[in-house]
């Protein structure tokens, strides 16, 4: 499996392409706010022969949802979140005005649930759902064993772990989730977090200090 990130919105948000040599993609993440964010995302899937096919959110918060309108609209694809997260949608463009972010089109709603434990297939690709609430009551990762490759969303960041101050959130249950799902992974996983750069398992387990 091959990766794609692409920087979007005023958050700097992560937005994940995941591919195969099948041609098939899945999208998890999609925050493009912008036309030109659009086309980008449109733009790669295009010139590498691209067809996704699976459309998924770590969580609802409105930095990670600005692009699935546009992924609903061009490639037929409805997002699969949380039921837990669902609540967010609801309050997607009231929450990005308290942000500062003003003329963002409600999201639309999902197509369908993921659990934990859950697996999601795209080409020869399989990722295994891992829920890990506390920055969201329904964060979730998704995480390809074959690759060693972890789509953390909001929940682990290099050298940091997701806000617990937000709405719904559980700073309790994000450092227990963090440390009984994700740090049982091993050492050489690559975890790709919704904002800023890449890290690994293993370099969270050492020098983490949320996780200490």
């Amino acid at each position: 499996m091959e990766y794609k990130i692409l920087v979007n919105n005023p958050w700097q948000e992560n937005t994940v392409v995941l591919y195969d040599g099948t041609g098939e993609a899945a999208v998890v993440d999609c925050g493009c706010f912008s036309r030109a964010e659009e086309k980008a995302l449109a733009d790669f899937l295009t010139e590498h022969h691209l067809t996704p096919k699976v459309l998924l959110n770590t969580h609802l918060h409105p930095d990670h949802v600005f692009g699935n309108g546009f992924m609903l609209e061009h490639y037929g694809l409805s997002a699969q979140a949380s039921q837990a997260d669902e609540f967010l949608l609801e309050h997607a463009v009231e929450y990005a005005a308290m942000l500062g972010l003003r003329g963002m089109t409600p999201p639309p709603v999902l197509g369908g649930y993921l659990q934990d434990g859950e697996k999601v297939r795209f080409g020869n690709s399989e990722l295994l759902v891992i829920a890990v609430p506390g920055h969201t009551p329904g964060g979730l990762c998704f995480y390809s064993e074959a690759d060693q490759l972890l789509v953390a969303g909001d929940v682990l960041f290099a050298g940091s772990v997701g806000r617990a101050d937000l709405p719904g959130g559980d700073a309790r249950a994000l450092i227990s989730g963090i440390k009984d799902k994700l740090m049982v992974l091993p050492d050489g996983v690559r975890v790709i977090a919704g904002h800023g750069e890449m890290t690994t398992i293993g370099e969270e387990r050492m020098y983490n200090p949320f996780l200490k």
